[in-house]
């Protein structure tokens, strides 16, 4: 049986419009890779508004240890990629974690 998820861990970071494109594909190359080999399951999301666009990664953690393991044991420690201050409009200083209540993907 699959472990399920009992930690959420999630980022958001917001960016120009015009730098949109090139900040998803960095994130794709280098956020999201580590998180695919160590958490149970990672979403990449993207907003698109008039001024900025957001973009939102979530982390899916078994628990609080295995989440902690991967951060290098502060969990809640934004860990920025190399080029977040040329891309980013400001550097997030927090990540949120949360504990899953409902699991319920029956996506029909």
């Amino acid at each position: 049986m699959a472990t399920k998820p009992s930690i959420a861990r999630i980022w958001r970071g917001r960016t120009r419009p015009d730098v949109a494109d090139r900040y998803e594909q960095y994130l794709r190359a280098e956020g999201i890779p580590p998180l695919e080999k160590t958490a149970l399951g990672v979403q990449l999301l993207r907003e698109d508004r008039d001024e900025e666009t957001w973009f939102t990664t979530i982390s899916y953690w078994s628990d609080m240890q295995a989440m902690t393991a991967f951060t290098g044991g502060e969990p809640t420690k934004v860990h920025h990629l190399e080029r977040d201050p040329e891309l980013l409009i400001e550097l997030p200083k927090r990540v949120e974690i949360h504990r899953i209540l409902i699991d319920q993907q029956d996506l029909r």
